[in-house]
């Protein structure tokens, strides 16, 4: 006759070490399975001593909950999809840092992936996600929203980080209204010739950001002050070249984020000029790294970890109830005024334009020429 199966408390007092499961938790309580699967789960329609008899013996097993199953009993992965541009620097870091933080409250745990600002990639990545995670958080700044409209399902919860779009949530910067204030900075301080180092063209903020420089600029400023970039430290640093060689020079370089600001501030380093006493350098986002710079950078203040706290609930929103209307939110900005930008140089009285102008390291000097 075949011997009956041990039972689970017998297997554990011969020595036998397995996985406790929520089987074990409903033996020790004396209660059904589904009893335990109300209680763990936060149903109602469980008497409170039953409850904390159940929660009791689930501590003392130390049960530790399928997150597999639950995640199929409850349609919930309790994980949030994030895709970014990209997964490095401080920029990127400081929004993964908030959403983090948020994620930790409400109990989700976050994945993480980076898009290379690719289209393709980007609708790769979240198609890879979806199933795994309850909802997303994108920044698409360098992809056509229509190009997330036509290949993302519309039921699938998800929040924009940096583009407004009707149909989905969005959390945005007021890019233009922060470029102003940056610009009032720099014109209250008597500059008139501002060099700006521009964002790539196809990202939102750099758009917006270009924007609020032209319009404080106003209608028939020179392009010529325009110089391309692509939010780099390395664009940044390049950009200083074709600046210093207009033929009348700019007192101040406002670059569009913070990180071409400080390749900015190591181009003027390298060709002996002084900040800010021969050119103010800005920049904006207010990185941690801004405020270490020598000398430190004045900037537009955006609370980059704030985006990503905010933006969870959001999403939340979303998860619960994802037929109701999309909400579009703006965040603000400040200025924040630090030792790199002051009052441009003062003109030398000879009638001569180019004399005004900081020196530096001479450039195109012929053999012999002393003068």
């Amino acid at each position: 006759m075949p011997s009956q199966p041990e039972s689970r408390r017998s297997r554990r007092r011969r020595g036998h070490t397995s996985t406790v499961t929520i089987h074990d938790v409903a033996e020790r309580a004396g209660v059904s399975v589904a009893t335990v699967s109300r209680v763990l789960n936060g149903k109602e329609l469980v008497r409170d001593e039953t409850a904390q008899h159940v929660l009791a013996a689930a501590k003392s097993l130390r049960y530790v909950p399928n997150v597999a199953a639950r995640s199929l009993s409850i349609r919930r992965s309790q994980t949030i999809g994030i895709v970014l541009p990209a997964v490095h620097g401080e920029f990127f870091s400081e929004v993964i840092r908030g959403i983090d933080v948020a994620a930790r409250k409400d109990n989700y745990h976050i994945l993480v992936s980076g898009s290379h600002s690719d289209a393709g990639e980007m609708i790769a990545v979240i198609e890879a996600m979806r199933g795994r995670v309850d909802g997303l958080l994108v920044m698409a700044p360098d992809v056509a929203l229509t190009s997330l409209r036509e290949q993302i399902p519309a039921d699938l919860p998800m929040v924009l980080l940096n583009s407004a779009d009707e149909g989905r949530d969005s959390i945005t910067i007021d890019n233009f209204n922060g470029a102003r204030s940056m610009m009032r900075h720099l014109q209250s301080l008597g500059h008139k010739r501002i060099a700006f180092i521009k964002g790539p063209g196809p990202n939102a903020d750099a758009r917006e950001r270009l924007r609020g420089y032209r319009a404080a600029m106003g209608i028939g400023a020179p392009r010529e002050l325009e110089i391309d970039g692509d939010f780099t430290e390395r664009s940044g640093h390049a950009a200083v070249e074709p600046i210093l060689k207009l033929q009348e020079r700019p007192t101040a370089i406002f670059a569009a984020n913070d990180s071409m600001a400080v390749g900015a501030l190591s181009a003027l380093v390298d060709e002996e000029l002084n900040v800010p006493r021969d050119m103010s350098v800005v920049g904006f986002d207010d990185i941690p790294i801004a405020h270490y710079v020598s000398p430190p950078l004045t900037t537009i203040g955006v609370d980059l970890a704030e985006r990503g706290r905010r933006a969870l609930p959001l999403l939340g929103e979303s998860i619960a109830e994802p037929r109701r209307d999309a909400r579009q939110e703006c965040i603000g900005t400040t200025l924040v005024v630090r030792k790199s930008s002051a009052a441009p140089p003062i003109p030398a009285q000879t009638g001569d334009q180019t004399s005004a102008q900081p020196q530096g390291k001479r450039r195109g000097r012929k053999k012999g020429d002393d003068s």
